[in-house]
């Protein structure tokens, strides 16, 4: 990143005075030095530094109809495809793209760059950034989520529970300690996050892969001191823990809420409409 451009970048959004000297001299004669042990890497302002530096570039292609997702460093663009000017479009903004990135000195990975398409393209297309083709993918990772051109979540699931098993069993083969009530807790921090991270988008409907995911808590609850031969739902009452599939609607019921009253960046209209039969509003209460 070029701090001469994050300066004027800064004194263009109104930071000025002792703040932006400040920020100034904070750069200035700084190197980096990153230890494989006991050393916290960057900086509290960092990011905060790096948001501003790349906000232009979220507005420039707003300016120019398309519609973009920023996180952190990852870029997102899409459109949907109806005719052959949409492609061309879509070339347009990666065009954009590679443009503001040359004038602001920031390189883009091209070799992390990829196209996925939902659903039946009309058009065979090809894409490129910077000179170089991007491949077609039929999955991506985003935000670490397993997207698929089918928008299926079983790829993603095999993934998380491929991975909480892996942690599970690293659990039960680290720890000294075989107290009972110590390991569940080591499995609700760092096993149970990997399967409901972001669940509202992938919470699966399929039996089979509800089991699959509830096959993780099974089998590590199974190998816990004194339950082997106890039923799930047994070992779940004596543990105070409940079924993951219980939580993953809990969550949904959270987030459902936080749409209902605008509690995030979601419109409500996109995803309920209230009923007009006002009769039956607690026929299931």
């Amino acid at each position: 990143m070029s701090h001469n451009k994050l300066l004027l970048r800064l004194y263009a959004y109104g930071i000025r005075g002792l703040v932006l000297e400040w920020i100034k001299q904070f750069f200035r004669d700084r190197t980096h030095q990153t230890k494989v042990v006991q050393v916290v890497q960057g900086s509290g302002i960092g990011p905060v530094l790096f948001l501003i530096y790349i906000d232009d570039l979220a507005k420039l292609l707003e300016r120019n109809g398309f519609t973009v997702k920023l996180f952190a460093d990852d870029v997102k663009v899409y459109l949907e495809l109806i005719e052959s000017a949409d492609v061309a479009k879509l070339q347009v903004a990666l065009d954009l793209i590679a443009s503001w990135a040359s004038q602001w000195q920031l390189q883009i990975s091209v070799s992390k760059c990829s196209v996925l398409t939902v659903g039946r393209s009309p058009f065979d297309a090809s894409y490129c950034i910077n000179g170089f083709s991007m491949p077609r993918c039929t999955q991506c990772c985003d935000l670490c989520v397993t997207i698929t051109s089918d928008l299926s979540s079983s790829q993603h699931i095999n993934d998380i529970t491929s991975k909480a098993h892996k942690r599970a069993n690293c659990i039960l083969r680290c720890f000294a300690s075989r107290d009972v009530s110590l390991l569940v807790r080591a499995f609700t921090v760092y096993v149970r996050p990997i399967l409901e991270y972001n669940s509202a988008i992938w919470s699966p409907y399929l039996k089979k892969e509800i089991s699959q995911i509830e096959k993780v808590q099974s089998r590590f609850t199974k190998r816990l001191r004194g339950l082997r031969n106890v039923a799930y739902t047994k070992r779940l009452n004596r543990l105070g823990l409940p079924t993951l599939e219980l939580r993953r609607l809990q969550l949904d019921l959270v987030f459902c809420y936080k749409i209902v009253f605008g509690l995030t960046s979601l419109t409500f209209s996109d995803h309920f409409q209230f009923s007009s039969n006002s009769t039956r509003l607690r026929s299931y209460l």
